[in-house]
C-alpha cells in the first residue's frame, strides 16, 4: 500500500522521466526541470539539458513570469482578510488618480476589468523599466479595451495596479511585502525578485534551425507584480501545496479556496478553462486543476495542482518557446494519479457532535428531489443531492444556529432549520427553498401550498 511519504514506484518514475525527456527533446529546450509533490512531500524531480554532464535540479532558479501574479493575488487577499479593503471596491478608493479607477479590485484579480492586455509602446518584457516610470506610462491614454466586468481579457497592467495598491496600503515596496508576508513564512528561500545562483540563463531557440541566442533579462520595474519572480521547482511545489490547503500564517484555507473558485467567464474558445482570483483553472477528463502558467523572453513555467489527488507538478524551462509546459505538468499529474491513485484516509467518527445537528442528518426533499444532509467536523454540514451532481454545497456554521454556503450553487446563501413551537424541526430554509422531511409535506408551509387531496394514482 502506498503511503504519502513513500517514493514513487519505479514504473511511475520511468513514465515521468520519459515524458520529461520527450518534452525537452521535441521542444528543443536548452534545459528543462520538473518536480512532483504528493501530499506535501516532494517525491520526484528530473532535469534534462543540452549541456553534457550537467542537469538542473529542484534548487536551480528559472524565471517564472506570470506565476508571479498568483503571489500578488495572495497579498491582495491578505489585505481583504484584514479589512483593509473590499474586493468590490473600485481601485479609485485606495489608489486615486489612475485612469483605471473604475475597475474593482475583484475585476483586476480576475482579469475582467476590461483593461488592455499589454502596455503602450515597445514590448515591455524586452525593454528597460525606465520606459515606464509612472502608472500613466503603464496604462496609456485609453487603458480600457472592454467594458468593466463584462468579459475575461488578460491584463498585465491590471496586476501592476494591484502591486501599486499593495504598496500604497502597506507603505512598503511590493518586493519587501512579498518577502515578509509570503516567502519567509512559507520557507520559499529560493524565490526572489532578482536571480540568485544557481540560476538558468534565458535563450531563444531558432524555430527552423538547431541554434540559439541569449535573451535579455530586464528588471520589470512597475510591472514586477505581473511577472518579475525567479523560483525553483521545489519552492513552487510548496507554494502549490499552499494553494490547495492554505496556511494561517499567510492565508486561510477558506481564502485560498475562494481564490480557486471561478471568478470570470470561461476563456474564449475553451469552456474547460477559466480564471479565479489570481489563479487559472482547468477542468475536464476527471481533473480539476488550479495553478498558473508563466513566460518571459527566455523562460516558460507551469505550476498546476490537483486537490482531489493531493498532487502538485511544476515545469520550468529556459527558452522563449518550445515545450508546452502546462500540458507537460498536466501529464505529470495524470501519470501519477493513474499509476498510484491516492489512498484515502481511514474512516474515523467525528470527535463530537451536537445532538441538534444530528437531528438534522439524513434525507430532505426539495420538491420531489432527494437531498441528504451530513454533519461535518467543526459544526459544518454538507447538503447534496442523493444521486450526486446538481445543487449541492458545503456550509460553515455562523455561530447563531445557521450556516453559510462555502461552494457550489448555494455559496454565500444562508441555511436555517425552522422549528415549530414545540421545538421540533419543521423544515430547512435555504435561499427561499424549503427542504422537507417528506416530498411536499402537507405539515409544513410549502411555498405554493400542497394539493389537499395529496398524492394519487392515475384513475383507470
Amino acid at each position: 500500500m502506498t503511503s504519502p511519504r513513500e517514493e514513487l514506484l519505479p514504473t511511475t518514475r520511468r513514465a515521468l522521466l520519459h515524458r520529461v525527456a520527450t518534452a525537452q527533446a521535441e521542444g528543443r529546450a536548452p534545459s528543462l526541470v520538473a518536480s512532483v509533490l504528493r501530499d506535501g512531500e516532494l517525491v520526484w524531480t528530473e532535469g534534462r539539458t543540452c549541456v553534457e554532464g550537467h542537469a538542473p535540479d529542484e534548487n536551480v532558479q528559472y524565471r517564472i513570469g506570470s506565476i508571479t501574479k498568483t503571489f500578488t493575488a495572495v497579498l491582495v487577499m491578505r489585505l481583504r482578510d484584514e479589512g483593509a479593503l473590499d474586493l468590490a471596491d473600485p481601485l479609485e478608493k485606495y489608489l486615486p488618480g489612475t485612469a483605471a479607477g473604475d475597475a474593482t479590485i475583484a475585476e483586476l484579480l480576475a482579469h475582467t476589468s476590461g483593461l488592455a492586455a499589454e502596455t503602450p509602446g515597445e514590448w515591455w518584457e524586452r525593454t528597460p523599466a525606465s520606459q515606464r516610470p509612472e502608472l500613466d506610462d503603464v496604462l496609456g491614454e485609453k487603458p480600457f479595451k472592454h467594458p468593466t466586468g463584462r468579459r475575461f481579457h488578460y491584463s498585465n497592467p491590471g496586476y501592476t495596479l494591484l502591486g501599486s495598491l499593495i504598496e500604497a496600503l502597506r507603505g512598503d515596496s511590493w518586493e519587501a511585502v512579498l518577502r515578509r508576508e509570503i516567502l519567509e513564512p512559507l520557507g520559499l528561500d529560493r524565490t526572489s525578485a532578482q536571480p540568485q545562483a544557481p540560476h538558468a540563463g534565458g535563450w531563444a531557440v531558432h524555430p527552423w534551425a538547431d541554434v540559439m541566442m541569449p535573451e535579455p533579462s530586464e528588471d520589470l520595474g512597475l510591472m514586477a507584480p505581473a511577472g518579475q519572480l525567479w523560483s525553483t521547482t521545489a519552492d513552487l511545489a510548496r507554494f502549490g501545496a499552499f494553494l490547495l490547503e492554505g496556511d494561517d500564517r499567510v492565508l486561510s484555507a477558506d481564502s485560498v479556496r475562494e481564490m480557486r473558485a471561478p471568478a470570470s467567464p470561461a476563456l474564449p474558445g475553451d469552456w474547460n478553462v477559466t480564471y479565479g482570483l489570481g489563479t487559472q483553472l482547468i477542468g475536464g477528463d476527471g481533473f480539476t486543476l488550479v495553478g498558473h502558467g508563466g513566460s518571459l523572453p527566455g523562460f516558460m513555467a507551469g505550476l498546476w495542482a490537483s486537490e482531489q489527488d493531493g498532487l502538485v507538478a511544476v515545469t520550468l524551462t529556459n527558452c522563449t518557446s518550445g515545450p508546452a509546459v502546462t500540458a507537460l505538468a498536466v501529464d505529470l499529474l495524470r501519470i501519477v494519479a493513474e499509476a498510484e491513485p491516492r489512498i484515502p484516509e481511514a474512516w474515523r467518527p467525528l470527535p463530537e457532535l451536537d445532538e441538534a445537528l444530528l437531528e438534522l442528518a439524513g434525507p430532505w426533499y426539495w420538491g420531489t428531489s432527494t437531498f441528504v444532509l451530513r454533519p461535518q467536523a467543526d459544526g459544518a454540514v454538507d447538503l447534496s443531492p442523493l444521486a450526486g451532481g446538481g445543487r449541492g454545497s458545503r456550509f460553515k456554521p455562523n455561530g447563531d444556529g445557521a450556516w453559510t454556503g462555502l461552494d457550489g450553487y448555494f455559496a454565500g446563501e444562508v441555511l436555517r432549520a425552522v422549528r415549530r413551537p414545540d421545538e421540533s424541526v419543521s423544515h430547512l430554509d435555504l435561499g427561499s427553498f424549503f427542504f422537507t422531511r417528506e416530498p411536499y409535506d402537507a405539515g409544513t408551509p410549502v411555498p405554493g401550498g400542497v394539493d389537499p387531496e395529496g398524492w394519487r394514482g392515475l384513475p383507470q
